[in-house]
């Protein structure tokens, strides 16, 4: 049964993992990135951690990855464990679409396996009262900003560490691709962060930027925000880690050893 006897039983390690522009130039689909995400968060769940992600509720998307993954982990638990796996943040522009009929049917589905947070603009949790008097619209491209910024500045204050892996570098909505605003603020944060730069995508940028990918090429693109990690080392990543280990991390595409490398890092980290 979960419990605190779990060595991350306290913990909440968040998990920023899309799908990649370069899958394919590595000889990998979108579901390798389905399956590490799955592997990853198996793991984490079974040493107690909660999973946090912030993302959409589409069909198929890696919100629904780890909604599955949870109910599984759930029939394999003990019965009299009642504990939530997974705390899915649903940032403003992503929910106010939607009716609350819609929202409230999803929440009650996954009940007992994920905690669903609808954030306001600010960031701050939504109770239903208030979710109710909010007039549905399509979110401006402001609110758009706006909102995915307020959902990972909250992310970063809830939880204790991030993965990233993928993530796309163009036509993202916001300021800086997802994965990369995700990394600055846990870096700024001085929180563990463990940047997996194997599946190419915006986090292989990251670890090139902060010299961990050992000279083996990346692609060469120079998106929004991309120099505020030139500034960053693997110092900086305050993951438990060694630099050679995170090289390691950055590199391989070996998701067993990616997993024995944050597990190592979170042990040494966060107990």
């Amino acid at each position: 049964m979960m419990g605190y006897s779990e060595p991350l039983a306290s913990n909440i390690v968040s998990i920023s993992i899309s799908d990649s522009p370069d899958l394919a130039s590595l000889g990998m689909v979108s579901s390798h990135l389905k399956d590490a995400t799955a592997e990853i968060s198996r793991h984490l769940l079974a040493l107690g951690a909660r999973v946090a992600y912030g993302g959409d509720l589409r069909p198929g998307g890696f919100t629904r990855v780890l909604f599955e993954l949870v109910a599984r982990h759930r029939r394999d638990a003990d019965e009299g464990d009642d504990s939530t796996g997974l705390v899915s943040y649903l940032a403003w522009p992503v929910h106010i679409e939607r009716t609350v009929a819609d929202l409230e049917r999803q929440a009650e589905e996954v009940r007992g396996m994920a905690s669903l947070l609808l954030l306001d603009l600010h960031g701050q949790v939504m109770n239903r009262s208030a979710r109710r008097s909010a007039s549905e619209h399509k979110p401006s491209a402001e609110e758009w900003g706006s909102g995915l910024t307020a959902m990972r500045q909250r992310m970063v204050a809830d939880t204790d560490a991030r993965i990233v892996a993928g993530g796309r570098t163009e036509g993202f909505m916001g300021d800086l691709p997802g994965v990369a605003e995700e990394a600055l603020l846990t870096l700024r944060g001085a929180q563990p962060l463990y940047v997996l730069g194997g599946f190419g995508g915006c986090a292989a940028d990251i670890a090139a930027a902060m010299c961990l990918m050992g000279g083996r090429p990346v692609p060469d693109r120079n998106w929004n925000g991309l120099e505020n990690f030139r500034s960053y080392g693997a110092d900086d990543l305050s993951n438990g880690l060694t630099r050679a280990e995170n090289e390691t991390l950055a590199q391989t595409q070996h998701i067993d050893e990616a997993n024995t490398l944050i597990l190592r890092g979170l042990m040494r980290r966060l107990n």
